[in-house]
């Protein structure tokens, strides 16, 4: 049995697809944060069958969690404080997402002018198609 033990305040996402935590882990910048992260790959689930979590003791504030929706809409966010979840955030796909997505057209001007931020707004809200700002260039989510 797998104990890992509870934070203090933070955050834990639940019901990850099994293999996604660590695309998650870096696109969250949990990699450039000072916090404690736990990630638990491929836990039993009797929903999903097999699933991820991952668990991290830092302040919630400090996050862009837009980048979650943009994932998968179906992870659970429970916010901790003193130890205990005080709440639970709905993940809605943001109408724009700045510095998550990049480009894949050759000839947008993003390609050329290195500087200019990453900017895409959402298409297709059914389908969570997003298309670049500059070129109109579709994101594929499965590159995520």
């Amino acid at each position: 049995m797998l104990n890992v033990g509870k934070i203090e305040e933070g955050f834990v996402l639940d019901h990850i697809k099994a293999g996604q935590s660590l695309s998650i882990y870096h696109h969250l910048r949990l990699d450039k944060m000072d916090c404690t992260v736990a990630i638990i790959k491929n836990a039993k689930s009797e929903k999903m069958g097999k699933k991820d979590i991952l668990k991290v003791e830092c302040d919630i504030e400090l996050l862009n969690l837009d980048v979650l929706a943009v994932i998968d809409r179906n992870i659970t966010v429970n916010v901790i404080k003193d130890g205990e979840i005080v709440a639970k955030k709905d993940l809605t796909l943001p109408t724009t997402i700045t510095h998550v997505l990049k480009c894949k057209n050759p000839r947008c001007i993003t390609s050329i002018e290195q500087e200019l931020p990453q900017k895409f707004f959402l298409a297709d809200e059914e389908t969570g198609l997003y298309r670049c700002q500059y070129c109109e260039e579709k994101f594929d989510r499965r590159e995520l």
